[in-house]
């Protein structure tokens, strides 16, 4: 295992550290400042960025060749992080600690450490881990919060005001929808001048944003929480994997939420996301599909149809096709059928 102290805390010194450590040079632009790890290291590259107000960003999208362990040990108060593990697996420890907390793909982290402790981050080797933290300065940052903070929890509202680092904090979640496409857009970004620093100082505050909300959520229980997680896409996924093989005998939302472990808010909510409308609205265009592709390729008869596609009423089946088709069920059939017979003798 390879292990890289950092003895500083301004963002530029902490990726001068590492370009040192790597016998590597740094570039910068605007402020922001990038590391592409040599060969010798592994693939990828760390990027850092500070903005006003103690505020900054460091991203890692890293593959090492052997396990690295990067330690923030300089004897001063260390920055509030927001850790997110966009791919991966990543441990962090506190300094002075033998418990390591893991970060899975898909998890956020808020860790603050104690007095002049450090952070101790360790990413394994040969598996490529994507890392978005961002780093406050709570004392600078104070000025940024001088309005009253009473719409936070409790403890995240003395979290920001624990300015000398009196108390140690570790919280972990799954992060949002909202949160992994902010990442997303950062990534696709590609703009490098001055019009860049005001996007990721942008992007940046709306991910603070989002997890503030994401934290006052993660303290409701389970089943009561508003916000999609990332790691809960894979449910909406399963979710219509039911929907395409049991559609004759399909159960309602309320009960499909309940099968895979979501309450319906959240599904509905997922298919919003990412199909742009209700369970019910794509359990509707799925079995009008499904109908269209029979009348086109198959012989069975309406009934038979219908019977398939878990309906029981022949009525609102063809108000439904005729509605999305402009033909009744039978007319598309017939229609479909003489332009097969027309197009078979030319």
């Amino acid at each position: 295992m390879s292990k890289i102290a950092v003895h500083s805390l301004p963002l530029v010194d902490v990726i001068k550290d590492f370009a040192e450590a790597f016998t590597t040079t740094y570039t910068e632009n605007c402020g922001e400042y990038h590391l592409d790890l040599p060969p010798h290291i592994g693939e990828g590259h760390i990027k850092g960025i500070s903005f006003d107000g103690g505020f900054g960003l460091i991203l890692y999208k890293c593959t090492f060749l052997e396990d690295m362990e990067f330690k923030f040990v300089v004897d001063e108060i260390h920055p509030l992080k927001f850790l997110y593990c966009l791919k991966g697996e990543l441990e962090h420890f506190f300094q002075n600690s033998e418990t390591s907390n893991t970060i899975e793909q898909y998890q956020s982290s808020i860790v603050a450490s104690k007095n002049t402790n450090g952070h101790i981050l360790h990413f394994k080797a040969n598996i490529e881990t994507q890392i978005g933290s961002l780093e406050i300065n709570r004392k600078i940052f104070q000025k940024k919060i001088e309005c009253e903070l009473k719409s936070l929890a409790d403890e995240l509202k003395d979290l920001f005001k624990d300015f000398e680092a009196s108390t140690e904090f570790y919280h972990d979640g799954y992060f949002s929808l909202e949160i992994a496409d902010l990442f997303r857009e950062i990534e696709k970004f590609e703009s490098n001048d001055f019009i860049r620093h005001i996007y990721l100082e942008g992007q940046t505050y709306k991910i603070l944003t989002h997890q503030i909300i994401q934290y006052q959520d993660d303290l409701n229980d389970y089943a009561n929480r508003s916000l999609l997680r990332q790691s809960e896409i894979a449910l909406i996924d399963k979710t219509t994997a039911i929907i395409e093989t049991e559609l004759e005998s399909l159960e309602p939302v309320d009960s499909l939420a309940a099968r895979v472990g979501l309450n319906v808010n959240k599904l509905q909510q997922g298919f919003k996301y990412l199909y742009g409308c209700t369970v019910n609205e794509y359990i509707q265009k799925h079995r009008l599909e499904l109908a269209k592709r029979l009348l086109l390729s198959t012989e069975l008869n309406i009934t038979e149809i219908i019977d398939m596609l878990g309906l029981s009423s022949k009525s609102y089946f063809s108000k439904i096709f005729k509605q999305a088709f402009a033909l009744s069920p039978s007319e598309f059939k017939k229609k479909n059928r003489n332009e097969r017979k027309k197009n078979a003798h030319t």
